[in-house]
């Protein structure tokens, strides 16, 4: 993305990118005759002033946008990176959620990959694709999300590309950095460590599920769906703890642990009595003539974080333990493979 910050502009927590020359970006790349209000109207370097003008950024971000490549800090020596595409009409769809909720969603799946490797975020680059008749507004919108979500986390959006398209695509891909601990990889599993969860459990596939049925409330369960929270700061938590393996649960609870245990060569069973289904879950499935159970185990879109930690004493504070890892494979519910309704969680292509 165009624009970069001075760093003699820098202070001594936040500086800001150089403002200097906004009029001519918002004006330059704009076709003539294009409607105004549009992306069209605006032209690719005006939607890039929109995304990047007078955005602060972090004392890690060396250099931000307007170069052709950022430069971030890497305190560690060694870069977490990772990358999640959001799709409109397959991920999100603007009548169900603001585009501010999406461009929130877009960080949230990329920061809770980081997380599970038990890293911390150091920043973000952002690609975007869209129809040149997509209002302002909505890329406005998914800026505001985006930056929002991302200055929580402390980090900030450090370059990107835009593109036209047929329909609006977001991907964003997330560095880390370790501080120097071993990244907690899917593969460390061992027979007799037991397996907790931090965060909510189907919270976002009951939220779907109210969204399609045309309501919007319970709107804590609607709210998971448009702008999951997943607990970030937690997977640097549990590496510290001695997490053998850890993942987020963006596809659903048996279908990453699947990869845990595929990962491991090891069985891994859920007690169904253990996993952490809330009350207000439970009320939404009776509601809806839904098992809130089947949520819990195959929902994704939660991004709660699950690990496995040598022995109980081990699991850190506000974790639920709700399994434990066995020889074997694959992963079993109260000592049996799954036969619940539906799939184990969200594949693409099928």
């Amino acid at each position: 993305m165009s624009r970069t910050g001075d760093a003699a502009e820098r202070s001594s927590t936040r500086r800001r990118g150089d403002a200097a020359q906004p009029s001519a970006l918002r004006t330059a790349g704009a076709a003539p005759g294009t409607v105004a209000g549009t992306v069209a109207g605006v032209g690719e370097f005006g939607v890039i002033d929109r995304i990047t003008a007078d955005r602060p950024q972090p004392e890690g971000t060396l250099l931000g946008p307007g170069d052709d490549a950022a430069v971030v800090a890497a305190p560690d020596g060694r870069v977490v990176a990772t990358v999640d595409t959001l799709v409109q009409g397959v991920h999100f769809r603007l009548d169900w959620s603001a585009p501010e909720q999406v461009g929130r969603k877009a960080v949230a799946a990329n920061l809770a990959d980081v997380a599970a490797m038990g890293a911390v975020p150091t920043g973000l680059l952002l690609s975007l694709a869209c129809p040149a008749s997509t209002p302002t507004d909505v890329v406005d919108g998914l800026a505001s999300g985006i930056w929002d979500a991302a200055s929580e986390a402390g980090v900030g959006v450090v370059g990107g590309d835009t593109v036209a398209a047929e329909q609006i695509v977001v991907t964003i891909t997330a560095l880390g950095d370790l501080q120097g601990r071993e990244p907690v990889r899917r593969s460390g599993a061992k027979v007799g460590n037991v397996v907790a969860v931090r965060g909510v459990l189907g919270w976002s596939a009951a939220g779907m599920e109210v969204l399609r049925r045309g309501f919007r409330s319970p709107v804590a369960m609607v709210a998971a769906h448009r702008t999951p929270r997943p607990p970030f700061t937690e997977g640097p938590v549990a590496a510290r703890a001695g997490a053998t393996a850890m993942v987020d649960t963006s596809d659903g609870l048996l279908a990453d642990l699947g990869h845990v245990a595929a990962a491991s060569r090891v069985r891994i069973d859920i007690r169904s009595e253990l996993v952490p289904v809330a009350g207000k879950l439970r009320d939404v499935a009776s509601a809806l003539g839904k098992d809130a159970l089947t949520w819990a185990l195959t929902g994704g879109e939660d991004h709660a974080l699950v690990a496995c930690f040598p022995d109980e004493d081990a699991v850190p504070e506000g974790w639920d333990v709700f399994a434990d890892v066995r020889l074997g494979s694959g992963v079993s519910v109260d000592a049996d493979r799954w036969g619940g309704a539906g799939d184990p969680g969200w594949r693409h292509w099928r």
